[in-house]
């Protein structure tokens, strides 16, 4: 199973749950995304060609991100680009999930261990601003 999170005019997040399968090839992206995401499944003996990837000048405007979730439980919180509060997922275990636009905080549910994948070259504190959560009993949550 997967799911986009979406307010009216944009693609919060694409969230893809551990028991997801599909034969082949699944992009869940659009392909103007900067930070592409992608299922493969294949049988054994298929042969994927050995390749390199050619200079593509791309011009990246704001920071994707992808976690992979190894282990635990997080709630995600989403927000749209004016900050207002959106709705809430649980992800957990085998879970991926891609932070494509708006805003985004987390709650740790139960000790986790995850991996992040991003644009870099990192920019420090010029590469967010804080701002302040919504308050628990006004969440919105989807399991």
């Amino acid at each position: 199973m997967f799911e986009e999170i979406k307010t009216k005019n944009d693609i919060l997040a694409i969230i893809v749950r551990s028991n997801f399968s599909h034969p082949g090839i699944k992009f869940f992206t659009p392909d103007d995304f900067s930070q592409q995401l992608a299922f493969m499944s294949h049988p054994a003996g298929k042969v994927i060609d050995p390749h390199v990837h050619n200079p593509v000048k791309r011009e990246v405007h704001f920071t994707k991100e992808v976690l992979f979730i190894r282990k635990g439980k997080l709630r995600v919180d989403f927000y749209d680009d004016d900050r207002n509060y959106i709705e809430s997922r649980i992800i957990g275990s085998g879970d991926v999930i891609l932070l494509s636009s708006g805003g985004h905080g987390f709650e740790v549910i139960e000790d986790i261990e995850m991996f992040e994948v991003k644009q870099g070259p990192f920019a420090g504190d010029q590469d967010k601003t804080r701002f302040q959560p919504v308050y628990s009993n006004k969440l919105k949550i989807v399991e």
